[in-house]
């Protein structure tokens, strides 16, 4: 209140009403009566206590937004939180899938081995079975060449023998052939 009071007479005294030509104190001096309308402005917020409600006001105004920007810190320290959550969910997230493509690229090798090994085994058994069938054609080539080699060179002596062989020749060695089997019966 004092303060007012201060301000309101440094005022009156820094007017331009001072500085006026002629008397100050008449009501035709618009001076005059503009600091008389000043001074009874100042008065009536005096009495209705104005500058005590703007102060009350700003001190609420400032109780207000203290409390706002205490909502607002503690909603940032919340959500700087809530973002450290989010952010660790993510790293373990990451190092999950990182174990998971880790795991399923050394199954993949893994699988990737077996296959190499069953293929080799498959092609060895198919080798082996193929050599079989080659030796089994080639042992059927032989002996088909060996029966068909005898029946030549039996043919062939067939003819040899009856071109060299006499009629008499032919009953002797029947007769022999029949005493050779009769021995071998008995």
């Amino acid at each position: 209140m004092n303060r007012i009071m201060t301000i309101a007479a440094a005022s009156l005294l820094a007017s331009p009403a001072f500085a006026a030509s002629g008397p100050f104190f008449s009501l035709k001096n618009t001076d005059f009566v503009v600091t008389i309308g000043f001074i009874v402005f100042l008065g009536v917020l005096l009495y209705f206590k104005v500058p005590t409600l703007l102060m009350g006001m700003l001190d609420k105004r400032a109780e207000d937004i203290k409390s706002e920007l205490d909502e607002a810190k503690a909603v940032r320290e919340e959500a700087q939180a809530l973002l450290a959550s989010y952010e660790r969910r993510q790293r373990e997230v990451q190092e999950q899938a990182d174990r998971i493509i880790a795991h399923a690229k050394e199954e993949a090798v893994l699988a990737g081995e077996q296959a190499k090994a069953d293929l080799e085994k498959s092609i060895a058994r198919r080798l082996a079975a193929a050599e079989d069938q080659i030796a089994s054609a080639e042992a059927s080539a032989v002996k088909e060449v060996r029966d068909r080699a005898i029946a030549v060179a039996i043919e062939a002596a067939r003819d040899v023998v009856a071109k060299q062989m006499t009629a008499k020749d032919a009953a002797k060695s029947i007769d022999e052939a029949i005493a050779e089997v009769g021995q071998k019966l008995h």
